[in-house]
């Protein structure tokens, strides 16, 4: 019978060691879709995060250019505006200082001053 009952634990033994090999193999195999799948996976949110990075920086560029082009207007503006207001200044003292000349001129003369 020791021999009857140890046939039959090798037998069970055999049938747990291809259960669990099984098992083993085939969650192998599920771990190996699984892997590739999140490789997949990483491909593609890398693309689309260099996607939107392309996206922000052509906004960027843009916001950029049209600021430059906005704050040079501006300068420009401001520029022209202080030239045609210095003119102006340089226009009247011009003025002032002949009057003042001839004024001068005059008061060592001895005649009135004119306004």
């Amino acid at each position: 019978m020791k021999i009857t009952n140890r046939v039959a634990n090798t037998r069970w033994a055999g049938r747990l060691l291809i259960a669990g090999l099984a098992i083993g193999m085939g969650s192998g195999m599920a771990l190996a879709q699984t892997a590739g799948q999140d490789m997949k996976d990483a491909g593609h949110e890398t693309k689309e995060a260099a996607k939107d990075t392309g996206r922000a920086t052509k906004q960027a560029t843009k916001t950029a250019a049209r600021k430059t082009k906005n704050g040079t207007k501006k300068a420009y503006h401001k520029t022209a505006d202080a030239t045609d207001t210095a003119a102006d200044k340089t226009k009247q003292a011009a003025k002032e200082t002949g009057r003042r000349t001839e004024n001068a001129g005059d008061a060592l003369a001895g005649k009135p001053e004119k306004h």
